[in-house]
């Protein structure tokens, strides 16, 4: 069972490099942590668990799976154990733990709140080291995600998140299918169909320092091909 009442849930595919950085850093919060690992070869799950030790559970999966149902591994194994409070972020050291500290503050004092995001696109929120055509993609993406959905959040995409577990045990995780970033997407959908409480706090998000990003063009026709799916039924149900 949880020894702390908050879980901060990783998912991983050859993150050595960076995981050592991340979890030794969160070792200064109050939490336990998931590592949800995709088959990693590097050795990512053992340099985890020498880190983190008792406070780390390690969800290995056979294969390179996806984002999507990593975070539903994660999110389902972390209700059974009585978390209340579930953290995800990147393994990749783009998510900073300082930003982490203060989304948290705002997170406890306000238990109105079901959801924050970690946002790049509202004012005081940044991105460091990302090429111009990305950030571009990125802007563009959030914005006709918003437009399309309806839905009043800046940063769709946005991996960044801290959810209440009540939150997470009204939705119903069974019916969300999108494994790339459109997985944030139809999460903050999900949220706002059900009348959540979301939050957006600017944060620094800074392009990873090791390793490969997982951005591919597969990843980007899922999620222009899901949005305007929903789009379309939201405007013609």
């Amino acid at each position: 069972m949880a020894k702390s009442s908050t879980v901060v849930i990783i998912p991983t595919y050859n993150e050595a490099e960076s995981i050592r950085i991340l979890l030794t850093e969160l070792l200064e919060l109050d939490a336990d942590f998931i590592l949800v690992d995709d088959a990693s070869i590097d050795g990512t799950a053992g340099i985890a668990k020498e880190i983190a030790q008792s406070r780390l559970t390690v969800l290995s999966r056979p294969s390179k799976l996806g984002l999507g149902s990593a975070y539903i591994a994660g999110y389902t194994f972390a209700l059974s154990q009585g978390y209340s409070t579930l953290i995800q972020m990147d393994a990749d050291g783009s998510h900073q733990v300082r930003d982490l500290v203060l989304m948290k503050k705002k997170f406890d004092a306000d238990q109105s709140i079901d959801l924050i995001i970690g946002s790049r696109w509202i004012p005081g929120g940044s991105v460091e080291n990302w090429p111009k055509q990305r950030e571009y993609l990125s802007r563009v993406a959030n914005k006709y995600s918003k437009l399309a959905l309806g839905v009043k959040v800046n940063d769709m995409t946005a991996g960044f998140r801290i959810y209440r577990s009540s939150l997470l045990k009204r939705m119903n995780l069974d019916l969300i299918t999108s494994e790339g970033y459109s997985f944030q997407i139809e999460m903050t959908r999900e949220a706002d169909r059900i009348d959540a409480n979301i939050v957006e706090y600017p944060i620094t998000f800074v392009e990873r320092s090791f390793g490969k990003s997982k951005m591919s063009p597969e990843i980007v026709r899922e999620a222009i091909l899901k949005v305007s799916q929903w789009g379309i039924r939201r405007l013609f149900p």
